[in-house]
């Protein structure tokens, strides 16, 4: 396939990238970066794409799994952001990633903690953000409008909610991602396709408005891209390639609870956080019967690490805020991971979109997006989130290549988009889309490739990582292209066959 990424085309185009002189240079692979590639090579331009790590390796794959339309930002005033937001929610859903973008019900439980009018004001907010649905062109069909149901109803979806006050919910409809590290790995695919040389390990050591310093990680081989144009989408780690770039960076943490810790959890939920305004906590099932609980949301001091930590405070906090609507609170023995991610909030007066604030707390500064330019012409892009990550990088192209043609991407289909062959498992066409069929013929040539692996994953998805999405190692299998790494028992269990799936290419 002209989108597989794997080891022996990162050599071949490796060899090639440092002999011309690309259009568009592009460090970093997260979701803003892969999108930059795709963005750039399908309005016609020659790209290199590179990383020091991997596909969705930095705060890409610690997101809330969420596309959402901006609720938030319409309370605190950030109308623009909210907007934006539903319409790229909409672009996902309805044209580029419906395989991987699906909307998903959320409960917010009306408590004792939650009066009439608090219940009144968020009910207007649910309205506001359908109307902003409507605006955007996503048909109901697709997004369902808010309602209110009775406390019967919200106990039959949410089993583990107190009974006893409970007056009721109101339910929201909302998108989600399936995985937000895959969506990550079919926009390079996507790149890929389109004639994007996508090189993860590779580390850019200097960057200037001609290109950029580049060593290999696996070999330590030095070298030089160059290029017309460069972007730099390094995201928390931007102001390290371009010191210019001041960025606040804030620290999301979010609990991975075992399968049925929540009962048979139907829905996800909104629960308030108390003394904030506008600001809840969010419980999210998983295909796999895991359970996700976040967001934290607080200020990085200090250097930004590769990989953070979730702290024993942010576990305790936010196990404290879901006890709150439980009827039986769980302890931490029901824990059975945690995950953190930094955000590269820009740090400016009045934030790169005027509503956030230096010196404050960084739930408060704005989430939209800006676009920089160095002295010497690096285009960095930072802020904003996952949801508008086709805008921030249609955004960098403009700025990088103003000459270039118009972009392309609100309306191209990512890797694994299109018809589905009926038949096939749910759980390969959830993961895979249109690509499902292709995983199912690999495990009926290969039948011990339909071994289980952990979390509902077999070796057949390993070895298609390897073959066709790029993975290189044991790591990027077992904690970007699947998410098995999120539990440790879960991952050591897994070790062996992600190292066995390495060698079968």
């Amino acid at each position: 396939m002209e989108s597989s990424l794997n080891a022996a085309r990162r050599a071949r185009e490796l060899d090639k990238v440092r002999t011309v002189v690309v259009d568009v240079l592009v460090v970093g692979l997260g979701v803003t970066g892969a999108g930059a590639a795709l963005d750039a090579a399908s309005r016609g331009l020659s790209v290199a794409a590179v990383d020091a790590h991997d596909l969705a390796f930095g705060t890409s794959r610690w997101s809330s799994k969420l596309v959402h339309g901006g609720l938030r930002y319409l309370a605190s005033g950030q109308v623009g952001v909210a907007w934006e937001s539903a319409v790229e929610r909409g672009v996902l859903l309805r044209r580029t990633a419906p395989h991987l973008v699906a909307a998903h019900p959320y409960l917010l439980p009306l408590t004792s903690d939650v009066g009439p009018g608090e219940a009144a004001t968020v009910m207007t907010g649910y309205r506001l953000g359908d109307a902003l649905r409507a605006a955007a062109g996503t048909p109901r069909s697709l997004l369902p409008g808010p309602s209110r149901l009775t406390a019967a109803r919200a106990l039959a979806l949410a089993p583990s909610l107190r009974p006893h006050g409970l007056r009721g919910a109101l339910l929201s409809w909302d998108g989600r991602v399936v995985d937000d590290a895959r969506l990550v790995v079919a926009i390079a695919r996507t790149a890929a396709a389109h004639g994007a040389r996508v090189l993860t390990r590779c580390r850019a050591l200097a960057l200037a408005g001609d290109g950029a310093r580049v060593r290999d990680e696996l070999t330590g081989a030095e070298f030089d891209i160059r290029a017309r144009a460069v972007v730099n989408a390094t995201g928390v780690w931007a102001g390290g390639l371009v010191p210019s770039v001041a960025l606040r960076p804030s620290r999301g943490t979010h609990l991975v609870l075992r399968p049925g810790a929540l009962g048979a959890l139907r829905a996800g939920l909104h629960v308030p956080i108390p003394g904030e305004r506008a600001r809840f906590a969010l419980v999210l099932p998983q295909a796999d019967g895991r359970i996700y609980v976040g967001l934290t949301d607080e200020p990085l001091d200090g250097a930004v690490p590769d990989v953070p930590e979730a702290p024993e405070s942010d576990v305790a906090f936010l196990l404290e805020v879901l006890g709150g609507v439980l009827d039986r609170p769980l302890g931490r023995d029901q824990v059975a991971g945690a995950f953190a991610g930094l955000r590269p909030l820009v740090d400016s007066p009045g934030g790169a979109g005027g509503a956030g604030r230096v010196g404050g707390a960084t739930a408060d500064l704005s989430r939209r997006h800006a676009v920089l330019r160095s002295p010497d012409g690096v285009v960095t892009v930072v802020g904003g989130k996952l949801t508008t990550y086709r805008r921030m990088a249609e955004d960098a192209v403009d700025a990088a290549c103003p000459h270039a043609p118009a972009s392309r991407t609100a309306r191209l289909p990512l890797a694994g988009a299109g018809p589905v062959r009926p038949g096939l498992p749910r759980r390969l066409v959830l993961r895979y889309g249109a690509e499902a069929g292709a995983v199912l013929d690999l495990m009926r040539r290969e039948p011990e490739l339909a071994e289980p692996v952990a979390a509902g994953i077999t070796l057949a998805d390993l070895v298609w990582a390897v073959r066709h999405e790029g993975a290189l190692d044991a790591g990027d299998l077992l904690d970007r292209r699947t998410r098995i790494g999120l539990v440790a028992e879960d991952r050591a269990a897994a070790l062996p066959a992600a190292e066995a799936a390495l060698y079968r290419t």
